[in-house]
């Protein structure tokens, strides 16, 4: 398989992997604990941070486990990487994205595909989702420009997992899972009317982390070499 292959299914399958984490463990989490929101936003917050971090560590040497499209985007804008990566990644991280809620539903013994019905509108949501996108891309290439993208696994867990609880709109912060949290009418939906501001709100915020990692990390330091014997 080319490395261009490789790192194609490397983004499908950790966009999907995340996408049915995110939608399954929401399932479990209104199942286990009926009646209890707070109880459910921890669970699927604690699932959440810990697949994401593993999810990252398989495939960041295959793809540099994006996951999400606007960190492609700022990846490709601040260290002037080609726009074919872009466009072969955009679209395996929605349709991984897609195929990884809808498999979460069939683990769970939900239809396939059931159109949320979750409400998510209001200006605080969208600044929300623009403040918890402009963090992770701050925590992101903060780490990279530093020469620590060892860390990004365990970090990127992390702040997903708190800005579940700091951010009112629980942090989706990725144009592609909210793309696929479309697909399931469970804790972890979204209505297709409200993802669209979201999104927005979230290129927003994408491009105020941009601006800040330009500002406070002008210079990328090389990662060190590791010498084998």
């Amino acid at each position: 398989m080319s490395r261009i292959a490789r790192a194609t299914a490397g983004e499908f399958l950790g966009s999907a992997g995340l996408a049915a984490v995110v939608v399954g463990s929401g399932i479990a989490a209104q199942r286990l604990s009926p009646g209890d929101v707070g109880l459910q936003l921890f669970e699927n917050a604690f699932a959440t941070a810990l697949g994401l971090a593993v999810l990252i560590l398989v495939f960041a040497s295959v793809s540099g486990a994006h996951f999400n499209p606007v960190v492609t985007v700022v990846d490709v804008l601040l260290h002037r990487r080609r726009w074919s990566t872009a466009a072969i990644y955009l679209p395996s991280q929605v349709l991984g994205c897609v195929a990884g809620a809808i498999l979460a539903n069939l683990m769970f013994a939900e239809p396939a595909v059931s159109w949320s019905t979750t409400d998510r509108s209001g200006w605080h949501l969208l600044l929300a989702e623009a403040v918890a996108t402009a963090g992770l891309i701050l925590v992101i290439f903060a780490l990279v420009r530093t020469g620590r993208s060892q860390l990004a696994a365990p970090a990127v867990g992390a702040y997903i997992g708190a800005a579940y609880f700091f951010t009112s709109s629980t942090s989706f912060a990725n144009p592609a899972i909210t793309i696929g949290r479309m697909f399931t009418d469970t804790f972890a939906g979204i209505a297709p009317m409200s993802a669209l501001p979201f999104i927005a709100a979230q290129l927003v915020g994408a491009a105020v982390g941009w601006g800040l990692v330009r500002a406070l990390f002008p210079v990328t330091v090389p990662e060190p070499v590791v010498a084998h014997g």
